[in-house]
């Protein structure tokens, strides 16, 4: 799943939520859009499980700030 979280001024950097997220998903991804405003993370979770990450690295969010986006996958490798 992708998600997307706007960001604040008690945001942690993207290479710190990629770590954190480490455990729950090894492959997750995690980078700012374009604007610099918008944290990205691909992972395989749910927005509560990413929101609860979140908060334990001391980033509030509620899971209604986790936008995520429909699946771009195509099923050509059944996965």
């Amino acid at each position: 799943m992708e998600f997307h979280i706007a960001l604040t001024s008690a945001s942690p950097e993207p290479a710190v939520v990629q770590d954190a997220l480490f455990d729950l998903d090894p492959t997750a991804v995690v980078d700012l859009d374009m604007s610099g405003q918008v944290l990205r993370v691909s992972a395989a979770m749910t927005a509560v499980d990413l929101a609860e990450v979140l908060r334990q690295l001391g980033w509030p969010v509620a899971v209604e700030q986790v936008v995520q986006l429909p699946s771009i996958c195509c099923g050509g490798c059944s996965g």
